[in-house]
């Protein structure tokens, strides 16, 4: 649940949030290396605290508000901006993340989108700093640092969309396609084995919708939504929109801008020229698949037939489950 008032946002997280590796997360959103990158926290947002509604179990994080993409101007979407925040947040050396340390006053603020370190929900930069550091807690919670950076959470977002598909329409006739083609991914992709890649800071979660202009209205794009961030295969990042590209719902010169602007940012996903498919091959189908399963899901929720795009979704996982 995220909750807007004025230039503030308040996001309700799952109840069954991991806490210790949330709040690492969080933390790094108001790391100074991810300035310019991830719309850091407000100051009360670097410490996950419990709902305000009694017996609510939901970790609530703030955060400065920032206007998204809009889905009424699809020619304006931000694709080039996307591209060059993952290529950075890629290039980003995990050993910078997080500091060493303990918990005090006296460290860093969280950054503005200009990276001053002292910014407010307006960016004006003249906000105290926070009593909570940017030093995120160990996973014991001691307040000892560094603490480890935790997976990203790709493949086991995967792995959830699936078993949410197998909970609301296991006999849906094109669920078998489905389970085949998730089936033939590598354990990793499903989550179940470490990825043969890890060396990257990941977004884990990218789509347009996580974009925002910060300070608004018109301040530089950067990232949000730190939920699934951390340590994997940097290729997972740029999966969903090759996966749109490979099933047709992304325009071939949408995705050649997209990944154009990767490579050309240096980001380390796919190599600078050549083939990207040996890098994305094996994260784009794995994005199929969860979008197939999830869509799946939907309509059998809301007991109607797959649209136009889910079902373009599907007849992709039947040419996977060929391969």
């Amino acid at each position: 649940m995220v909750v807007r008032h004025g230039a503030a946002v308040a996001k309700a997280h799952a109840a069954d949030t991991d806490r210790a590796a949330h709040e690492v997360r969080v933390a790094l959103a108001a790391h100074p290396a991810l300035a310019g990158i991830l719309l850091p926290p407000l100051p009360a947002g670097l410490r996950t605290g419990a709902g305000r509604l009694p017996n609510d179990p939901r970790p609530v994080t703030t955060w400065p508000y920032g206007v998204p993409v809009d889905p009424a101007d699809p020619d304006a979407a931000p694709w080039e901006e996307a591209a060059v925040l993952l290529a950075r947040l890629h290039r980003v050396a995990p050993a910078r993340l997080p500091d060493s340390g303990t918990r005090t006053a006296t460290a860093a603020a969280p950054a503005t989108a200009a990276g001053t370190g002292t910014g407010t929900a307006t960016g004006t930069g003249t906000a105290a700093r926070p009593a909570t550091a940017a030093r995120p807690a160990t996973a014991a919670g001691t307040g000892t640092g560094p603490a480890p950076l935790p997976p990203m959470r790709g493949p086991a977002k995967a792995a959830a969309a699936v078993a949410r598909m197998e909970a609301a329409a296991p006999d849906h006739p094109a669920a078998p396609d489905v389970r085949r083609a998730w089936e033939r991914l590598p354990a990793w992709a499903r989550g179940e084995a470490p990825s043969p890649r890890g060396d990257a800071v990941c977004h884990g979660d990218l789509h347009l919708g996580q974009l925002v202009r910060h300070p608004a209205p018109d301040g530089p794009w950067l990232l949000i939504d730190v939920d699934d961030m951390g340590l994997g295969d940097p290729a997972w990042d740029l999966a969903r929109p090759a996966a749109w590209f490979a099933t047709g719902l992304l325009a071939p010169e949408i995705w050649q801008r997209f990944l154009g602007a990767y490579t050309a940012a240096e980001g380390g996903a796919v190599p600078s020229a050549g083939d990207p498919w040996p890098q994305l091959d094996v994260p784009a189908r794995a994005l199929t698949v969860q979008t197939a399963a999830l869509a799946l899901a939907k309509a059998a929720r809301e007991g109607r037939r797959p649209d136009e795009v889910e079902s373009a979704v599907l007849d992709a996982c039947t040419r996977i489950g060929t391969l």
